[in-house]
């Protein structure tokens, strides 16, 4: 697999462009109507289709990838579970995606497929305007998927002197752990969190198909900064505790809108209005 060449990647023409979401349990997503909206006020076509897999199981990523391709999408969007998966099922892969170890955008052009990662710069710009000033001496991170992986790096990048991650599978916190230098496994969250500044949660607890909290309720403290890059529901159950506490907290709105910002650009050649696709997003109400 290759690094990105420098060109630009631009795909579809006439200022017409398909694109699509690939994942589980996406109903809700918004994603579709912000690139729909954004295109429309800059004078194009955009048809944003979703791609559930737990509507339709018939077809599995490598199919949809060749069939999306094969019907003319400009790229699609990946999400949860397949953002470490896909990366075997593309041509050229951006720094970013490299460094994260996860695609969340594929962009196809010329008969090539070019893996990104707008996670890492979407989430960076969400914690930078929406928890500024935040200690990032000490993080305790759930989660470290293709989205976890994404995080981590964007912290370490933001200059975290300390991030400890757990998850369920513990070799998958460790594997990630290692490519970080401030990083390292926590296999105790009571212990991690006791002495974490902040917590962050990049798995799908707490999505409307898998309500909960990821971590017990009573480990959380009004002196920590809480974080969850989940956005169906927008206010989940763990940033209704944390709130409850007097946390300072960021739901998964800013990352939502940052990382679709990015991704337009790709998909389109086109820059994408923040502003305008975060009052696209917050105009479907809080679900």
């Amino acid at each position: 697999m290759q690094s990105e060449p420098s060109a630009k990647l631009t795909t579809a023409s006439a200022g017409s462009f398909r694109m699509g979401l690939v994942g589980r349990g996406i109903r809700l997503s918004r994603t579709p109507a912000m690139h729909e909206a954004e295109a429309a006020t800059l004078g194009m076509t955009c048809r944003y289709e979703l791609i559930d897999r737990d509507v339709d199981p018939v077809h599995d990523l490598p199919e949809i990838l060749s069939r999306a391709e094969a019907e003319g999408f400009a790229g699609l969007n990946i999400t949860y579970p397949y953002k470490q998966d896909v990366i075997a099922h593309v041509h050229h892969l951006s720094d970013a995606a490299k460094r994260v170890g996860a695609v969340n955008t594929v962009v196809f052009r010329d008969g090539l497929r070019f893996g990104h990662n707008t996670d890492f710069w979407g989430f960076k710009e969400s914690l930078r305007t929406g928890l500024p000033g935040v200690e990032l001496d000490d993080v305790l991170l759930i989660g470290a998927g293709g989205a976890g992986a994404a995080l981590a790096h964007a912290m370490a990048d933001m200059g975290a002197a300390r991030l400890r991650i757990h998850d369920t599978r513990g070799g998958a916190a460790l594997s990630l752990a290692k490519g970080i230098a401030v990083a390292e496994p926590a296999r105790d969250l009571a212990e991690a969190a006791a002495g974490a500044s902040g917590i962050v949660n990049a798995t799908p607890v707490g999505m409307a198909k898998m309500p909960g909290t990821p971590i017990a309720q009573t480990l959380l403290e009004a002196r920590h900064w809480v974080a969850d890059i989940i956005y169906f529901p927008l206010e989940t159950e763990l940033l209704r505790t944390a709130s409850a506490l007097g946390c300072r907290t960021l739901n998964g709105e800013g990352m939502a809108v940052f990382q679709a910002v990015r991704a337009f650009q790709l998909f389109t050649g086109h820059s994408a209005d923040p502003c305008g696709m975060r009052a696209t997003f917050r105009a479907m109400g809080a679900v």
